[in-house]
């Protein structure tokens, strides 16, 4: 029987960048709660989406089944502020028109942007921007200032997220494989359920983690009674939610290929937050393949990387919510302001701040 993960190991960033020709922007604010995140391929990748929450917000995601003609991709966003989010697609447009990026149609280049939405309009940020909202200056922001080191937690499309038991926010993570090629994974983590186990501090995650990236607990033993009971948002509705996230790998996969990573990164979701794929989350993952490695994996490389696509999104899921951080009015509390019985500190605040 083959055997793989004693193999595997965190990329040198531990970050979606590890994947060569791939850099991120944020932008947003802290006042509003909400953000948006971009990934800004060097050259363009080849890309599928996967969707299985019941309540999607999505921009040119039917263009990425495998049986359509476009078959890369210049950006992809992630963005809070609901419908109004994916505006920030055409700020992301803007930045990369010009530059001359896009499909050529005659002497017209059109970028291809792709971009999804969560829900974040009603935690507890200032969302009075008047007549225009503010999502296609943060996506031509985040595209502008888009680099290999970016910051996971309380930043982007991850400034307003929240889960049924801590604040979410934006994780990352990456993996090597035993043939060399790399996988890793983008996520926002605004979900329905629980990324921790009962009302402890314990991460679904836990068995996929390498080198105590989010804190090193393991699984607590023994599980709680209650760890199997759904811990949910108590105001749970349709689109007020959502984790959308992103996998990549520099191998070399055609659409199709690249849908079944998409798949795979679901699987992700499946492994780090309970419950998951709710009829109130929008639960959406983009895949990309930029084929830096030249690698083309056979059958078994391919069953390889998809396990390992699955590993690394749980773990990205994990490493954002692990690396929120409170602030002013939050709604939630930060995993960071829990003791180890998961219960908030006497000394933290649902504000964010220090009674």
């Amino acid at each position: 029987m083959a055997e793989y993960t004693s193999a595997w190991r965190a990329g040198p960033r531990n970050l979606l960048s590890d994947i060569a020709g791939i850099r991120i922007g944020h932008a947003g604010e802290e006042r509003l709660k909400s953000g948006t995140t971009v990934v800004v391929l060097d050259a363009p990748a080849t890309a599928s989406v996967a969707v299985l929450g019941g309540a999607p917000g999505t921009r040119e995601t039917d263009l990425l089944a495998p049986e359509n003609t476009v078959a890369v991709v210049d950006a992809l966003v992630l963005s809070g502020g609901s419908a109004f989010g994916l505006d920030a697609a055409s700020g992301v447009q803007a930045w990369l028109a010009e530059w001359g990026r896009g499909f050529a149609v005659g002497d017209v280049r059109v970028p291809i942007v792709p971009a999804a939405i969560l829900f974040d309009l009603a935690n507890g940020g200032a969302k009075d921007w008047g007549r225009y909202p503010p999502y296609r200056e943060f996506g031509y922001t985040a595209a502008r200032s888009a680099t290999a080191d970016f910051a996971i937690g309380t930043a982007g499309a991850g400034i307003g997220c929240t889960t049924a038991t801590a604040k979410g926010g934006i994780g990352s993570a990456s993996t090597v494989l035993s043939n060399g090629t790399t996988v890793a994974a983008l996520v926002a983590v605004n979900a329905v359920g629980s990324a921790t186990i009962g009302a402890s501090r314990h991460f679904w995650a836990a068995p996929f983690e390498l080198e105590g990236e989010f804190g090193g607990f393991g699984l607590p033993h023994p599980l709680p009674g209650d760890a199997t009971a759904p811990r949910t948002k108590l105001d749970a509705r349709v689109g007020a939610n959502t984790t959308i996230g992103i996998v990549a790998t520099d191998a070399v996969l055609d659409k199709a290929a690249a849908k079944r990573l998409a798949i795979a990164g679901q699987d992700g979701y499946a492994k780090a937050i309970w419950p998951s794929h709710t009829d109130y989350d929008g639960d959406l993952v983009f895949a990309l393949a930029t084929g830096g490695s030249g690698i083309s994996p056979d059958s078994l490389q391919r069953l390889e990387l998809a396990a390992a696509v699955s590993a690394t999104m749980a773990r990205a899921v994990a490493r954002g919510v692990y690396a929120a951080t409170p602030a002013a009015n939050d709604q939630q509390t930060s995993w960071s302001d829990r003791d180890s019985h998961g219960l908030a500190q006497s000394g933290a605040s649902k504000n964010g701040t220090r009674q």
